[in-house]
Formats: structure tokens, C-alpha cells, sequence
């Protein structure tokens, strides 16, 4: 059966009269996007952030008279809200299952010499698995969660652990989305990894691809406010934190007694121009090395300097 889809702008108004009026005039979903180019990739704990313009997308049964619509949603919003209904637009849409919609804008992708992020269903063909060998296939759904290796941060991410010695050791994701990095590295090799988030969509996605890859044995899952690992007591060999500058600003004393001495930190979700402010706050604990960039987003590797002993009485 088709849909009937219905295209507002409503610029920079509150979305929620829209929203109500839309559900009164018989919508079965509404969706808001960004109407310019103004992405909100991490928000903090507890917020909701829209864009600066946002435009609204309703769904509606594709049988429905437009104009009825249009007349409801007049009356509905009253003379000043009803001003942005000029701006709308309709659109008839096939109906298919939208839940899958993602998978037709992500295929296979190779990270470093071996390892490939698949959607689910899909996988290299020979030829492109031909100079990969031995490869290592994950297959992710990223369901609500972020984090399916096409943003540069993460890709730069998965190229580091490509080539990182992962066998036997203590890996943390923290900031883990859709569980990519942690399966990653499980699959590479890792004993065990801990992956945290501070979304609890973040650890059902996290737990589902674990699953999915024959690795959720390996990897344990919580949010970061239960506190329920061991790390400070038993640090990890490797902390990798794909989130964003503030967060690993703030943080930086927190992983530092999280990752053993010799261990390794790999931080990305920063800008260029923020790499050498992020690398001068972990230099207490941390010798960092070269920024690695990637479509002006920056990867910062570091390894733990040994904690000098408390000083004798």
C-alpha cells in the first residue's frame, strides 16, 4: 500500500504544535530532519537538541485527500502557525520495509588490509576480498545507535585496530554505539572488551551485533553511570573513545587510570583544529604521537607513561 508523505519546513518554530496538529489530521509517523546542513553528531546526557531549521516529514495513508488534509492542519495550528503551510509539498512513496531503508546507502566497506564492515546480508565479492586475506567480516545492524564505519572517526578508528597486536588483550570502548569498535576488536583478537555508552539504545545495538558475530562471550556492556567495571583495579591494555572533544577534554584523568602503564589510547571525534588542545590535556599521562587526519576529523594515538610511585616518608 502506498503512503502519502507530507513535507513541512517550519524553520527554526517549536516543532511540537506541528507535530500535535499533524497526529490530530490522522499521520501515522512524523519525522524531523535537519533542513540545512547543521548535524548534532553526540548530544550530551539527557538533552534533545534539533537543528537550526528543521523540517518536518509525516506519513499519512496514501488514500487520503490532500486538501482535507491542508484544511485540517489550519485548523488545527490557527492564522500563525498555519503560515508555514505554504511551504509544504506532498509526495507519494511505494511502500517498502523502511526499517531496512539504511542498508540501501551502505555496502561493504574495507578498513586497513583485512577487516570488512558488512551490512546484514551482504558480503565482499571475490575480487574484492582477493588482497584481504585472511579477512574479517563483521556484520552490523546499527539499529538506533551511531556508528556503521562511514564517518571518518570511525574509520579511522577501525584502520588502527586493523593493524594493532589485539591477541589476549583488555580492550574499553567507550562511547560504543552500535558495538563496531568493540566487536572490531574482538574479532581481531581481544580477550575481552568492555563496551560503554551513555545511550541504552547504544548497548541493545551493541549486544544484538555482538551476537550477530559469534563475539557477545567476549564483550560486556553497560552504561557508563552503573559504574559496574573493574578498570581502575584492572586497567585496560587499550581504551579506544570515538566520541567528541569536550567529552575526552573532560575525561582525560578518567582514562588515564584506566589504561595500564605501556597501554595504549586512541581518541577520535575531533576536529583538526582541535587535536592539539585534546593531545596537550592527556600529555600528563599519555606520549602521543603524530595526528592522523581524515576529512579534517583527527585520530590522536597515545601510550601510557608509568605512574611514578607515591614519594617516601
Amino acid at each position: 500500500m502506498p503512503f502519502l508523505q507530507l513535507i513541512l519546513p517550519i524553520g527554526a518554530a517549536d516543532p511540537a504544535p506541528y507535530e500535535d496538529a499533524l497526529l490530530a489530521a490522522g499521520a501515522s509517523s512524523i519525522t524531523l530532519e535537519d533542513e540545512g546542513d547543521d548535524p548534532v553528531l553526540e548530544p550530551l546526557p539527557g538533552t534533545t537538541p534539533l537543528w537550526p531549521r528543521v523540517r518536518l516529514k509525516a506519513l499519512f495513508d496514501g488514500a487520503v485527500d490532500r486538501d482535507e488534509v491542508l484544511g485540517m492542519l489550519n485548523a488545527e495550528l490557527g492564522s500563525k502557525l498555519a503560515q508555514a503551510l505554504a511551504g509544504a509539498s506532498f509526495e507519494t512513496l511505494a511502500d517498502r520495509a523502511w526499517e531496512r531503508e539504511w542498508l540501501k546507502d551502505f555496502k561493504p566497506m574495507r578498513f586497513g588490509r583485512r577487516l570488512w564492515i558488512c551490512p546484514g546480508g551482504q558480503q565482499p565479492d571475490e575480487e574484492q576480498l582477493r588482497d584481504s586475506q585472511p579477512a574479517v567480516l563483521i556484520e552490523l545492524d546499527p539499529g538506533l545507535a551511531f556508528g556503521t564505519g562511514t564517518h571518518p572517526t570511525t574509520a579511522l578508528c577501525l584502520e588502527w585496530l586493523d593493524a594493532a597486536p589485539l591477541a589476549g588483550k583488555r580492550v574499553i570502548d567507550y562511547g560504543c554505539g552500535s558495538g563496531i569498535l568493540a566487536i572490531a576488536a574482538a574479532r581481531l583478537g581481544a580477550a575481552e572488551v568492555l563496551a560503554v555508552d551513555i545511550d541504552p539504545q547504544a548497548l541493545l545495538a551493541t549486544r544484538d551485533n555482538a551476537e550477530r558475530n559469534g563475539v557477545a562471550q567476549l564483550i560486556e556492556a553497560h552504561l557508563v553511570e552503573d559504574g559496574a567495571d573493574d578498570s581502575r583495579e584492572n586497567p585496560a591494555d587499550i581504551l579506544l573513545a570515538n566520541i567528541l572533544a569536550g567529552p575526552l577534554d573532560s575525561l582525560a584523568p578518567a582514562f588515564a587510570a584506566r589504561v595500564r602503564s605501556g597501554g595504549q589510547l586512541v581518541l577520535s571525534g575531533i576536529l583538526r583544529h582541535q587535536a592539539e588542545a585534546v593531545a596537550s590535556r592527556y600529555a600528563p599521562w599519555f606520549d602521543i604521537g603524530p595526528v592522523v587526519v581524515r576529512d579534517d576529523w583527527a585520530r590522536l594515538d597515545g601510550v601510557r607513561r608509568p605512574t611514578p610511585p607515591p614519594p617516601s616518608n
